[in-house]
């Protein structure tokens, strides 16, 4: 039963995340909390073995996914590999400090970072970013459900950006992806469907990295990780399946209302 509960999760949580280009660290994390209080099969979660699992876990999310958005090219490279530049170092930073916070601080501060996040996303973009014309330098233009799309990402904006995306990542184990997708959507105009594929691309390679310094630090459960990996890989797939099937009305929509109930669920369980 143990098993099976695990494999369950782990696919849940990379269907979830591929959708919405989250990485799956959004359900898997508090999913292990909640596990945790109800069962001393559970024992073992804390915010560091728990982090430790679900970055590794991501790395087969962030790839079987992203490997399903480059057939179909909704991958950005070029503002992925920006963003990974600041990431990559802040993640690592991010699973150094990880080692120095409690559960229930955890919890209590990361739902109110996503109650945040969910907020900025019902703020309309047209009123948010400047119109970009097409002929400026570095402007990316790309043709999308019958629509033309342009948009140009700040390189020192960006680098900032995801350096603290990165601390926030290998923190919580969360990929990055509840703050890279919101940011690119909301201040660069990026259209949701290349926003959530570039996003997994940029949650593989910071969920590498991390995950190392977090195995450096003894905080990963081997006999555990090999139970949410199948999970990984096959959630994966689904999600960047069904991601492709809906509208980017749809889509923004999916993320909203993800992280207004992720983060009522882990505040409730970071004040009990």
């Amino acid at each position: 039963m143990f098993i099976i509960i695990c494999l369950l999760i782990g696919t849940l949580a990379a269907f979830v995340g591929a959708i919405a280009g989250l990485g799956g660290g959004l359900v898997l994390v508090p999913s292990l909390f909640f596990l945790q209080h109800i069962s001393d099969a559970f024992s073992w979660a804390t915010p560091q073995t728990v982090v430790g699992i679900s970055l590794l876990t991501m790395i087969f999310t962030g790839l079987s996914s992203t490997l399903a958005y480059v057939k179909v090219k909704r991958v950005d490279y070029r503002t992925g590999i920006i963003f990974l530049s600041g990431s990559i170092p802040g993640g690592m930073l991010g699973s150094w400090l990880n080692q120095f916070i409690h559960a229930n601080e955890f919890l209590l501060y990361f739902g109110c970072l996503m109650i945040f996040i969910s907020l900025l996303l019902f703020i309309k973009k047209d009123s948010y970013t400047r119109k970009i014309p097409s002929n400026k330098k570095g402007v990316r233009t790309i043709q999308l459900e019958g629509k033309e799309y342009h948009y140009r990402v700040n390189m020192a904006g960006a680098f900032i950006l995801s350096i603290v995306v990165g601390i926030l990542s290998g923190l919580f184990g969360i990929g990055g992806g509840s703050i890279i997708v919101p940011a690119m959507m909301l201040l660069y105009g990026i259209p949701a469907h290349i926003a959530t594929a570039t996003s997994m691309f940029i949650i593989f390679f910071v969920s590498l990295s991390s995950s190392f310094t977090h195995i450096i630090l003894g905080h990963i459960e081997w006999e555990y990780v090999l139970l949410f990996i199948p999970g990984a890989w096959l959630g994966g797939k689904l999600g960047a399946k069904v991601n492709q099937l809906l509208s980017s009305k749809t889509l923004e929509w999916v993320l909203r209302i993800l992280f207004i109930l992720i983060g009522v669920r882990m505040i409730f369980q970071g004040l009990s």
